[in-house]
């Protein structure tokens, strides 16, 4: 997979990640970026198209695909980290509306024109997934089911020819670390790493130099190497392929 040429969606388009992302993209040739925020965006590329999307509404998700006339790439990037202690169990459905049930939403929406252009999917994941921060649960709660649920979406989807990628993002400079005394990536930086392994075709991208230290245990570790056993009973007709 190379950007160039190729047609991206990028939700949360609209800030940090998301928004180096949209720019990422453009630097390596893509032919149209499609940029979903909640709200409008101004000073855009004109190979960039603003896509009012809210993940976690259906309505927007559905006007969002009937603008989009072709897709090579999904990067699911939208979401929310509030701080909480686990004493509010709306704190826990609130993360996961956005950062899982908006993933899988978005996914499934745009999925048959991922499948028409054998494209792929990324999602955001964060190495929270791997490893809680004590005082995000509830969105280190979130990011697990939706790593999970990208390595399902990778083995289902593999026979259709529908690559699946999960970055697991450290410490990033951008608004949900705000007031976090300690190293950060920049946002830059951070969109390079993610298209550098999506171009690369890992599947679970370490985009940053904090989770990079863990890419190669995790790589050749037993969990990894249970889901390739695992991704292996998947069979073509259980899939539909």
């Amino acid at each position: 997979m190379t950007i160039a040429n190729k047609t991206v969606l990028v939700t949360g388009a609209n800030r940090g990640i998301g928004r180096a992302l949209v720019e990422e993209a453009l630097r390596r040739g893509a032919r149209q970026v499609y940029a979903g925020t909640r709200s409008a965006l101004t000073e855009l590329d004109g190979r960039v198209t603003p896509v009012i999307l809210d993940v976690t509404d259906a309505a927007q998700i559905q006007a969002a695909v009937g603008r989009v006339e072709s897709l090579d790439i999904l990067i699911n990037n939208a979401g929310v980290a509030l701080f909480d202690d686990l004493s509010d169990r709306s704190a826990i459905e609130q993360h996961l509306a956005v950062n899982l049930f908006g993933t899988y939403e978005v996914t499934r929406a745009f999925l048959p024109l991922l499948r028409r252009s054998r494209g792929a999917i990324v999602n955001n994941v964060s190495m929270m997934a791997l490893a809680p921060f004590p005082v995000t649960p509830a969105y280190a709660i979130s990011k697990a089911a939706s790593f999970n649920l990208t390595q399902s979406l990778r083995a289902l989807l593999a026979w259709q020819g529908v690559t699946v990628h999960a970055v697991l993002t450290g410490p990033t400079d951008t608004d949900m670390t705000r007031g976090f005394d300690i190293p950060k990536a920049s946002p830059q930086s951070v969109a390079r790493g993610i298209l550098d392994g999506v171009e690369h075709g890992e599947e679970d991208i370490f985009p940053d130099p904090m989770s990079e230290s863990m890419a190669e245990s995790w790589c050749s570790g037993a969990a990894k190497a249970f889901e390739h056993e695992f991704a292996a009973f998947v069979a073509p007709e259980a899939v539909g392929a």
